[in-house]
């Protein structure tokens, strides 16, 4: 267990404003309390939903003064860039077709921004916030929340020291079976926008946990894919964007990898794994079972490296927040990000350099080549699995 930043306990919390996450949302809820875990953040304002009386319902849910409850973001971002008491930094938790939007209304009025995946839905809006950020000079996060799993964390840095010698081969899968039947024509808020092209972007299962997979490849291995050959499925009859997905990577280095998502695999919950193969050993994780990573050299027993044990490194000891053998995961990996934002926009304001191990947060330019992964994919299947260019020049 570790102490959290240096300026943790004795400085104020961080104005807090939050578009989308009213009444009705899951992952709004996950990004109040995770904000608030290390006592970093404080919501003070919000344009909670698209439809006004929620919005206000929600705000009073939440205990938000009245005329901090917005009716939209737009509203919200010009009145709080106004106040003397006006928020800090924003979070996004929005479907995805109205992030990019959102996120340059508050970069614009230089607030920093904290955003849910996938970043946009084009690559040119992706790049637009790209230039955006470096213009600014400002605090943009993507909440990549699997990035903060301690054992992540850990794995990263084993990589890096070159504990498995170069990489070779890397396998990564999201499996899950809650859109096995045509859940959105029940009315599921959730199901319903993440099978709507105009809402989702291009890509179903792909943006939704595939980016995710895709992500935590990259995190983890520190290489960026070249090229990808893709073969996205639909097989709820009448869904509108792909359920499963097959992707072969290349990456720049010459590693091979593979990764499948879905959501339509009966018996699979929130199945995140990876694994990472290298010339002297290799390495596995999964979501499911978050505090065990495996770690095995050729020719000698694999070895069970444990969340909290004395072996492991930096990285993952800062991520850890409670002591060995207590489950820690997806709530703590969210907080784990919300707090080293907090340390970055702390660092910005005071114009110092943040601590080094709060920079692992997923940043403007990883979300962009998340998006071109969406965009890549979805043309090599529309070209029956042919191998397209899947680099984002950031």
């Amino acid at each position: 267990m570790v102490d959290a930043t240096s300026d943790a306990r004795t400085t104020r919390p961080l104005r807090l404003g939050m578009v989308g996450g009213g009444r009705g949302a899951f992952i709004g809820a996950v990004h109040r309390l995770c904000a608030r875990m290390d006592g970093q953040f404080e919501l003070v304002a919000g344009a909670l939903s698209s439809d006004a009386q929620r919005a206000r319902d929600s705000g009073a849910d939440l205990g938000l003064a009245p005329d901090r409850a917005y009716m939209s973001f737009a509203q919200m971002a010009a009145a709080e860039a106004k106040r003397p008491d006006g928020i800090e930094v924003v979070s996004i938790v929005t479907p995805n077709d109205s992030h990019h939007a959102i996120a340059r209304a508050f970069l614009d009025r230089g607030i920093d921004v904290i955003c849910d995946k996938p970043m946009t839905t084009t690559v040119e809006d992706a790049l637009d916030l790209v230039q955006a950020v470096r213009r600014s000079g400002l605090v943009f996060g993507l909440t990549h929340n699997y990035t903060g799993y301690p054992l992540v964390r850990q794995a990263r840095e084993m990589v890096a020291a070159g504990e498995l010698g170069p990489i070779r081969v890397v396998q990564v899968e999201y499996v899950q079976d809650w859109l096995t039947t045509k859940l959105e024509d029940t009315g599921h808020k959730q199901a319903g926008w993440r099978v709507d092209p105009q809402r989702a972007g291009a890509g179903g299962c792909l943006g939704d946990i595939g980016t995710h997979a895709y992500n935590l490849a990259d995190f983890v291995t520190g290489l960026h894919v070249r090229e990808l050959a893709a073969d996205l499925g639909r097989f709820v009859e009448g869904r509108r964007l792909d359920d499963n997905v097959h992707v072969l990577l290349r990456y720049e280095s010459g590693v091979r990898g593979m990764l499948w998502a879905s959501q339509v695999a009966p018996g699979n919950e929130n199945g995140l794994r990876l694994r990472v193969y290298g010339e002297t050993a290799g390495l596995e994780w999964s979501q499911e079972h978050p505090n065990q990573l495996r770690f095995a050299l050729v020719g000698r027993p694999p070895q069970i490296l444990s969340r909290g044990g004395p072996s492991l490194g930096p990285a993952a000891a800062r991520a850890t927040r409670i002591p060995s053998g207590h489950p820690e995961g997806y709530l703590e990996g969210f907080a784990n990000l919300y707090r080293d934002l907090a340390e970055q926009i702390r660092a910005r304001r005071a114009k110092r350099a943040p601590d080094g191990q709060a920079l692992l947060v997923p940043t403007v330019e990883d979300g962009a080549r998340g998006v071109k992964f969406i965009a890549a994919a979805v043309e090599s299947s529309a070209q029956n699995g042919a191998w397209v260019d899947a680099r984002v020049t950031v």
